[in-house]
C-alpha cells in the first residue's frame, strides 16, 4: 500500500498523508496534483510532496480522490524553494503553494477542476499572445559596451553583480545584449520588474527581439493566460526569457542560466500582504544559486544592502555613470516651499516658478510628469467649525477624499463611506479639505493650464491591465501633455519627449518614522527625477519643499550617492539596522483591545527569555487597528551571523505556546522577515 504526503493551499506548516488507491500507484509522483478531501465536507487540489509505504499512525486515513497529473506539475527545483521561502520567512508551506500557483491550477470543486482543465486545453492550443517574429539585437554605444564587458568578467568570479547605471544609461540594452548571449547559450532567462506598469514597455521593447522565445507573467493577465504560460514552462518547449514581477519567481524553469532584477532597490519587490512575505530580490538568488545561474542587480539608486554586499566585495560591481548619447543628468531646482506659503504666492500646490516652466514646456509642445505620493483628492476632510474628522469604522485611519466618485475611502479595509451633509458632533454643514492627492492636483492643473490635456497614473486609475497599457501608450504617443502620478511615475518608465518634472512635495517621504525614510527618499526622488530629459536634451526638474537646507535634499540635487549612503550607514550600525543586523516584526492581532495588549507582554517576555535586549516592544503600530483587528508590533535585531535555522526554531516554538493558551482564542501571530 502506498501512502502520500500532500501540501494543502492552507496556512498549515505540515504535509498531510493520504492512501493511494491501487489504480493510481503507477503515475502518482512528487509534484504531481491529487483531489483530495479535507474535513468533513472541503476538497482540495493539493501537490504530492512525498510518496511512501509507511503507513500513519492513526486509524482512519482518508484517500485520494483523484489523481489530475501523470507528470508532476511542480519540479524538484520549486519544491525546493518553497522550504527555503517558509524556512526563512518563518511562514507555512500551504501559504507558499497558495501564492505560487495561478489560481486555475489549484481549484477546489471536482466539477470545476475538469471543466478549467479542459478550458485550459483549448486555450494552449490556440493562444499566441506570447508570439512574434524574431529580430536583431542592437550596435552598443562605447559606454554601454564597456559595462557590458565588465559584467562579463565580473561573473567569472562573482555569481551576482550589482550594475549602478544613472538613470537613461541605457540599462536595458545591456540586459538585452546579455539575454541574447545566455538564450544562444541555450539557457533560460527570468528579466525581473518591480511593477506591472513597467511591463507595457519594456515588452514592446523585447518582443522586437526575442519573438517567441519570450512569455510574460504577472497579476493583470487573466487566470488563464497565466496558466498558458506556467503550462508552456513545463512543456518540451518552454519559454526562454520570462518578463514578469515577483511572481515569477514561482515559475518553473528547467535550465535556468541568468536572472535580472531590474530596478532592485523597489521595496516593491517584497510581499506584503497576505504571506508569504517574500523578497523577490533576495529569493531570486537563491533560486540562481540552486541552478548554478548568475544574478544581474541593476538599479540608479542601489539599496543599502545591496551595495553593502558589493562593497564588501561579496557580489561585482560594474558601474555606468554616463546618460545615452551623453545627454546630461536633469538640472534639479529646489523650491522652497515654506517661504512662498508664508508670502501667500503659491497656487494650490504649484511655486511660480513651477507654473513658468510648465507653461514653457506646453509651449514648446514638450511634456510635464507631476509627481504627488499620495492618491485621492484629499487626505482627509475636516468640519471648519469643530474640527471633527471622519475616521473608518473597522481601522484607526481618517477616511481619503475622493472627488469623481463623492466617498470617503478607507485605503487600509477598502471600505467606503457617504460624505456626510452635515457634522455629526455640531451640526455644521461646513468642510474643508485638508492635505493634497493626485486628483486634486488633476483639478488644479486643469484650472491652471485648461488647454492641457491630462492624464493621472495611480492605484485608482490602473485597476486593470489594460488601463495601464492605456496610460502609458497614451502619454507616449503625446496624446496628453501632462501626467499626473504617485510612485507609479518614478519606475523606469522610458518617455523621449518629457522635458520637466514636478515634485511637489518632498516632505511628505522625508518625515515618515522609519529608519529607512532617507534612503526611499533618495531612491523615489532621484528616480523620478531621472523622467525628465532622456533623449536629446537635458531636463528641467523643479522639487518643491519645505526642508530646502536639508542634508538629503542636497544630495538628491547632487546625485550624491555615495555621501548619503557612508552617513546612514554610520547610524545604522551604531542603532544595529540592517545591513548590519537582520530585522523580524513580530505581529499579534486579536479583535479585543485589552486582551491584545496582555497577549503581546507575554509573548515579549517569552521572547526575551531567547533574544534577550535583541527584543524591542510591544507597540503599537502607526495605524494600530485595521478590519476591526487591533494590533501590536514586536522588533527582533538580529545579527547577521546568527543561524537562521535556529532563529525560526525558537519564534515558531514561541509561536506555539502563545497560541495552545486557552486566553489566545482569535489570536493571530505572523512574522514579516526583513521588513521593509
Amino acid at each position: 500500500m502506498l501512502y502520500a504526503d500532500v501540501i494543502l493551499p492552507l496556512p498549515l506548516h505540515d504535509t498531510f498523508t493520504y492512501a493511494v488507491p491501487q489504480n493510481m500507484e503507477d503515475n502518482i509522483k512528487r509534484g504531481c496534483r491529487v483531489v483530495v478531501p479535507f474535513g468533513t465536507k472541503k476538497i482540495y487540489t493539493a501537490i504530492v510532496a512525498r510518496v511512501h509505504d509507511q503507513r500513519p499512525d492513526f486509524p482512519e486515513i482518508k484517500s485520494i480522490n483523484e489523481l489530475l497529473d501523470t507528470t508532476p506539475i511542480v519540479t524538484e527545483k520549486q519544491l525546493q524553494l518553497w522550504k527555503w521561502i517558509a524556512s526563512y520567512y518563518i511562514c507555512t508551506i500551504g501559504e507558499i503553494y497558495k501564492a505560487a500557483l495561478p489560481g486555475g491550477l489549484k481549484p477546489k470543486d471536482e466539477n470545476a477542476i475538469r471543466e478549467k482543465n479542459k478550458r485550459r486545453r483549448n486555450l494552449f492550443a490556440q493562444d499566441d499572445t506570447f508570439l512574434n517574429n524574431e529580430k536583431c539585437v542592437s550596435s552598443l554605444s562605447e559606454a554601454q559596451q564597456k559595462a557590458f564587458d565588465e559584467i562579463e568578467e565580473s561573473f567569472k568570479s562573482h555569481n551576482t553583480t550589482l550594475l549602478h547605471g544613472v538613470t537613461s544609461s541605457g540599462k536595458t540594452e545591456i540586459y538585452i545584449n546579455l539575454i541574447k548571449k545566455y538564450i544562444d547559450e541555450g539557457k533560460q532567462v527570468l528579466y525581473m520588474l518591480p511593477e506591472i506598469a513597467l511591463t507595457t514597455q519594456i515588452t514592446e521593447r523585447l518582443e522586437k527581439v526575442f519573438s517567441d522565445c519570450m512569455g510574460v507573467y504577472h497579476s493583470k493577465f487573466t487566470d488563464a493566460q497565466r496558466v498558458a504560460v506556467y503550462q508552456k514552462q513545463i512543456s518540451n518547449e518552454p519559454f526562454k526569457l520570462i518578463l514578469g514581477v515577483r511572481s515569477s519567481i514561482f515559475l518553473p524553469y528547467t535550465n535556468l542560466g541568468l536572472i535580472i532584477v531590474d530596478e532592485e532597490h523597489e521595496s516593491s519587490y517584497k510581499q506584503q500582504e497576505p504571506a508569504p512575505r517574500y523578497h523577490a530580490r533576495n529569493t531570486a538568488l537563491v533560486l540562481a544559486n540552486m541552478y548554478g545561474a548568475k544574478t544581474l542587480l541593476g538599479t540608479a539608486t542601489p539599496s543599502f544592502e545591496v551595495y553593502h554586499a558589493a562593497r564588501k566585495g561579496k557580489y561585482g560591481y560594474v558601474e555606468l555613470n554616463q546618460r545615452y548619447k551623453n545627454v546630461k543628468l536633469p538640472d534639479i531646482h529646489v523650491v522652497d516651499i515654506k517661504e512662498l506659503r508664508r508670502k501667500k504666492l503659491m497656487k494650490g500646490a504649484f511655486s511660480p516658478v513651477l507654473i513658468d516652466a510648465i507653461n514653457e514646456a506646453l509651449t514648446n509642445k514638450k511634456q510635464v510628469i507631476l509627481f504627488q505620493n499620495r492618491r485621492g483628492f484629499s487626505n482627509f476632510i475636516e468640519c471648519k467649525n469643530c474640527g471633527w474628522v471622519p475616521r473608518c469604522e473597522h481601522c484607526d485611519v481618517s477616511l481619503t477624499y475622493h472627488k469623481k466618485n463623492n466617498q470617503l475611502t478607507c485605503h487600509y479595509c477598502g471600505n467606503t463611506y457617504t460624505l456626510p451633509e452635515c457634522c455629526p458632533a455640531c451640526g455644521e454643514k461646513n468642510f474643508i479639505n485638508k492635505g493634497l492627492g493626485t486628483e486634486k492636483v488633476e483639478d488644479q492643473i486643469k484650472e491652471i493650464f485648461p488647454e492641457a490635456t491630462t492624464l493621472r497614473m495611480d492605484l485608482d486609475t490602473t485597476r486593470s491591465r489594460t488601463s495601464y497599457e492605456n496610460i502609458i501608450n497614451d502619454f507616449a504617443e503625446h496624446k496628453a501633455d501632462i501626467l499626473i502620478g504617485t510612485q507609479m511615475v518614478t519606475k523606469g518608465l522610458d518617455f523621449d519627449n518629457v522635458s520637466i518634472v514636478g515634485i511637489l512635495d518632498a516632505d511628505t517621504m522625508l518625515n515618515q518614522p522609519d529608519f529607512r525614510s532617507y534612503e526611499r527618499s533618495f531612491h523615489t526622488l532621484s528616480q523620478v527625477a531621472g523622467r525628465a530629459g532622456r533623449k536629446d536634451q537635458q531636463g528641467q526638474v523643479f522639487l518643491q519643499t519645505r526642508n530646502a537646507d536639508s542634508d538629503i535634499i542636497k544630495q538628491i540635487v547632487e546625485n550624491d550617492y555615495w555621501n548619503m549612503f557612508y552617513n546612514q550607514m554610520m547610524e545604522r550600525k551604531d542603532f544595529h539596522y540592517p545591513p548590519f543586523y537582520r530585522l523580524i516584526n513580530v505581529y499579534l492581532k486579536h479583535k479585543d483591545n485589552q486582551l491584545i495588549g496582555h497577549l503581546a507582554d507575554d509573548m515579549a517576555a517569552l521572547l526575551r527569555k531567547s533574544f534577550g535586549d535583541r527584543i524591542l516592544g510591544p507597540d503599537c503600530p502607526p495605524v494600530a487597528r485595521i478590519q476591526s483587528m487591533y494590533i501590536r508590533k514586536i522588533m527582533i535585531k538580529i545579527e547577521i551571523t546568527a543561524s537562521t535555522e535556529k532563529v525560526r526554531n525558537a519564534l515558531t516554538a514561541i509561536q506555539s505556546q502563545m497560541l495552545q493558551q486557552p486566553v489566545a482564542h482569535g489570536l493571530n501571530i505572523y512574522y514579516d522577515v526583513d521588513p521593509m
